[in-house]
């Protein structure tokens, strides 16, 4: 019982994170600070990748989830990107 209440909790959650993150890791990036739209992106991700997980484990979709998971690997990148250079 207090399981299925924190998903429920949980995906109602996550539906306010995703877009508000989202929505200011592109203000980030449009504003000319890409590191911190990185890593406000990267913050998101584990959220879309729960969202995609769900996609397709209850309609099959899996485009979301693969999608997904490609991002994490690109901001990964360039988030190593601007360490290290």
């Amino acid at each position: 019982m207090k399981i299925e209440r924190f998903l429920k909790y949980f995906n109602h959650s996550t539906q306010v994170i995703i877009p508000v993150f989202t929505i200011f890791s592109q203000i980030a990036l449009a504003s000319k600070n890409p590191q911190l739209g990185i890593f406000i992106n990267l913050l998101v991700q584990p959220f879309w990748i729960y969202s995609g997980w769900l996609a397709f484990k209850k309609a099959g979709q899996i485009g979301l989830f693969v999608t997904a998971i490609i991002v994490t690997i690109i901001l990964l990148i360039g988030l190593l990107n601007y360490q290290f250079n």
